[in-house]
């Protein structure tokens, strides 16, 4: 593992008091979100995190495919099956969550398709309009191309999130 005075490192309790207070910046700010929408994967912790300090039950997920290992993805980020239900969702303010707008094209591409088209129903070509849309990550880069409504930190540093710092627990053993 490289050095971490070159990493941001958050903690499981830095994690806790984060999402805590985006979901006071977004309770302060008078908009209040009816369902949240989850980019897997970096961001399904956060969304759920949020949900409960919002009171939140509506949840969902977008599948997305951008980052292949540490500084490498794909030239563009994918939407991937499955797709979220989203028979109940006409007309509904939406907030998207990731982890990180690191270069800003997975939230770009998910605040982009929801805006403009909605949301993909999993039907072929159909999709949900919703009312509004906004998006929050614990952190944001310099160099996104997207500025989440809702932030908590700016750095430029690679991020050891908790639980995405160890390897994938394997048959061999636990990872380490």
């Amino acid at each position: 593992m490289a050095d971490t005075q070159d990493r941001e490192v958050l903690t499981w309790q830095g994690f806790g008091d984060a999402t805590r207070q985006i979901a006071q910046n977004i309770v302060d700010s008078g908009w209040m979100p009816e369902l949240v929408v989850a980019v897997a994967r970096g961001g399904l912790l956060p969304a759920g995190a949020l949900s409960y300090a919002l009171g939140l039950k509506a949840i969902g997920t977008m599948n997305v495919e951008f980052y292949t290992d540490i500084e490498e993805t794909l030239p563009e980020p994918v939407l991937i099956p499955p797709l979220m239900d989203v028979s109940a969702l006409s007309g509904k303010r939406v907030l998207v969550v990731d982890d990180v707008a690191d270069s800003g094209k997975t939230l770009e591409l998910v605040m982009r398709l929801i805006r403009e088209r909605g949301i993909p129903s999993g039907q072929e070509g159909e999709r949900v309009a919703v009312s509004e849309a906004k998006c929050a990550c614990i952190y944001v880069k310099s160099r996104s191309i997207i500025t989440p409504d809702y932030v908590l930190k700016h750095t430029d540093k690679w991020i050891n999130f908790p639980w995405s710092t160890l390897p994938p627990v394997t048959a061999e053993g636990l990872g380490h």
